[in-house]
């Protein structure tokens, strides 16, 4: 395969890579009893089927979940029954949201490795308390030991946006409304109300990614990923601006998002308040319909939101409701980790 372009940083590649099916679960349907692989077992099918795909005839499958939040090591290994135990298939994880896995398997396919990529995640939060499960992400030696919690930290960045003068309650109060988040409610930790706060439930995701003239014999208007990137800050609160998000902005650079304006973002937002930071660290105004699909407010069911971002903005290039989407994903707290894609479809 001929070496990447030299302006490859901005994470161009001289093979065309798409997403060209997307299935998630059904955030309203109830997920209590059912193990991993059973509620990931209805995505992976209904995926597979989109992109015409029979269980293991993917080159490749990549998955992103977390041992913390079920409890066990390697636990992703299990839901492998979902996939198919054999024949035997090439496979990896990630420790952390299946969007990072989806870069991986973009990786895989930009190589000549492969050709198609099944994606998958899926994280049932129920199954502890998730807000304690979440402070193992912080600095192990002087912050985790006091248990900040993800809501109580996320309150910190929020009170931080309002004493800059970047946002109000009304203004928070106003993105939980259009994204059809709950209602305001009362203070989960002064300035964050219910209505601030992501609704966590359990859940799973799959995407099917393929390489040029099979990506167009599979979707009839493949989601194009023109590029993606992650960046990563630094883990001890006290080193950032909680107010700013420079590691997206310098993702989204690398992805090339401000080559041309987006018509659509897909935000991974869990608070009303990091949808502020986002916003201004992506130069997202309002001739961009952002979260479409409710975002991360209306459904995060942790370790596939971010996927799930990537999967919606391309389904609505899939159906001619976009020609320029931007998706993003983050990890960690306040907005660490980011990871930011721009897809395209083709000219009708």
């Amino acid at each position: 395969m001929k070496p990447a372009d030299p302006g490859g940083d901005r994470g161009t590649a001289p093979r065309d890579v798409a997403i060209v099916a997307f299935a998630r679960s059904d955030p309203r349907a109830a997920a209590e009893g059912l193990s991993e692989t059973e509620m990931l077992l209805p995505v992976l099918h209904e995926a597979l089927e989109q992109a015409g795909l029979a269980p293991g005839e993917a080159d490749f499958t990549c998955s992103g979940s977390s041992d913390y939040l079920a409890g066990r090591p390697f636990s992703f290994t299990l839901t492998l029954d979902g996939v198919g135990a054999w024949p035997p298939v090439a496979e990896s994880h990630v420790e952390t949201d299946g969007a990072w896995a989806l870069h991986e398997a973009w990786v895989k396919i930009l190589t000549g490795r492969a050709e198609t990529a099944l994606v998958y995640a899926h994280g049932k939060p129920s199954a502890g308390p998730l807000r304690d499960v979440l402070t193992r992400q912080l600095d192990p030696y002087y912050v985790a030991p006091l248990w900040p919690d993800s809501v109580s930290l996320a309150a910190l960045q929020a009170q931080a946006l309002i004493d800059a003068g970047h946002t109000d309650e009304e203004a928070l109060a106003a993105l939980a409304h259009r994204g059809g988040g709950a209602p305001a409610g009362e203070y989960v930790v002064r300035p964050l109300r219910a209505g601030d706060c992501s609704a966590v439930a359990d859940g799973a995701a799959a995407v099917v990614l393929a390489a040029g003239d099979t990506a167009r014999r599979m979707c009839a208007r493949p989601a194009w990923i023109r590029g993606i990137d992650h960046r990563i800050e630094a883990q001890a609160l006290g080193l950032r601006d909680l107010t700013d998000s420079p590691s997206t902005r310098l993702a989204a650079e690398r992805a090339g998002a401000f080559l041309a304006p987006v018509d659509t973002a897909e935000l991974h937002a869990p608070f009303t308040s990091q949808e502020v930071v986002l916003r201004r660290a992506l130069r997202l105004d309002d001739t961009v319909v952002v979260n479409p699909s409710g975002g991360a407010l209306a459904a995060d069911p942790v370790m596939a939101t971010g996927l799930i971002r990537l999967g919606e903005a391309a389904a609505r290039i899939h159906r001619g409701a976009s020609d320029r989407a931007l998706a993003h994903a983050t990890s960690g707290p306040c907005l660490q980790h980011n990871l930011v894609a721009v897809l395209e479809g083709e000219s009708r």
